[in-house]
């Protein structure tokens, strides 16, 4: 999370699932972007190959352990930088981003989840009509 901005932090958590974070500040600064879920474009049916029994579509990767996993998000990747759209790993922008955000937006913010520190901070943001979201909250006004 200290390393360069637009790079993959993935840790292991619970010593159980991967977390995939994209950082966002200078090197030696502490901050970056959990990505918590995805909706999947591309590559569903691989996906299923890499998490048998992940269910129906938005269970395949509403959660960050889920997306990890389905998309083999391991330590491997730690440190990638997600600006390479040659690399393993990297973050695209949609071509249809406005028709998608029409039909899934608005873009809600929210109190984040799965913390005990700072937890009332709306630093959590999803798209409101988006079933890919790993668990809705309460909605910062």
């Amino acid at each position: 999370m200290f390393g360069e901005p637009g790079r993959a932090y993935v840790y292991l958590i619970y010593g159980l699932h991967y977390c995939v974070n994209a950082v966002c500040r200078p090197a030696g600064v502490a901050e970056a972007l959990l990505i918590r879920a995805i909706e999947p474009a591309l590559g569903e049916s691989w996906m299923r190959t890499q998490r048998p029994g992940g269910g129906a579509s938005p269970k395949l990767t509403n959660g960050p352990g889920k997306l990890c996993q389905a998309m083999n998000i391991t330590r491997e990747l730690d440190g990638a930088d997600l600006c390479d759209t040659k690399g393993p790993l990297f973050i695209a922008e949609n071509p249809d981003w406005k028709i998608f955000r029409r039909k899934r937006g608005p873009a809600l913010s929210t109190t984040r989840i799965g913390i005990t520190k700072a937890a009332d901070l709306p630093l959590r943001f999803y798209l409101e009509g988006s079933d890919f979201v790993s668990r809705r909250a309460k909605i910062m006004e």
